[in-house]
């Protein structure tokens, strides 16, 4: 056995997954403070079939502190969140991050490119049962 831990071959392997759907479920979902200090909701996703380290994709909610039309976008996805999960959330009906821990569903990613580096988001949700769009 060799005395010193060596890098292995996939320590070098960068490649991003291909932007599609995937089976996910939902590994953490919690409330974070943003870098100016405004409410938001984490939900890192586990997509399936995909190798460490790309295998997890975080998908932010900021719930305060942005425009009008920021915050009626970030809570529209939130509530296709929500749907995709199975849950049917209601007006007045407090927004609780436990209900969506290991949640299953498929989410849709695509490209983002963010200070000049490639990386994935999470553009949609669907149902894990809903058949394809």
């Amino acid at each position: 056995m060799n005395e010193h831990p060596c890098f292995e071959r996939g320590d070098f392997d960068d490649a991003l997954p291909a932007p599609g759907l995937y089976p996910s479920t939902i590994r953490t979902a919690r409330y974070r403070l943003s870098r100016g200090g405004h409410r938001m909701l984490l939900v890192v996703h586990t997509l399936d079939g995909v190798v460490a380290p790309h295998d997890q994709i975080a998908d932010y909610f900021t719930l305060e502190g942005v425009s009008p039309r920021g915050l009626a976008t970030a809570r529209r996805r939130l509530r296709r969140l929500y749907q995709a999960c199975g849950l049917s959330p209601a007006p007045g009906e407090p927004i609780e991050p436990a209900d969506l821990f290991g949640a299953r569903l498929v989410v849709e990613i695509a490209d983002d490119l963010y200070n000049d580096e490639r990386r994935l988001k999470v553009i949609g949700y669907r149902h894990a049962d809903q058949p394809p769009f």
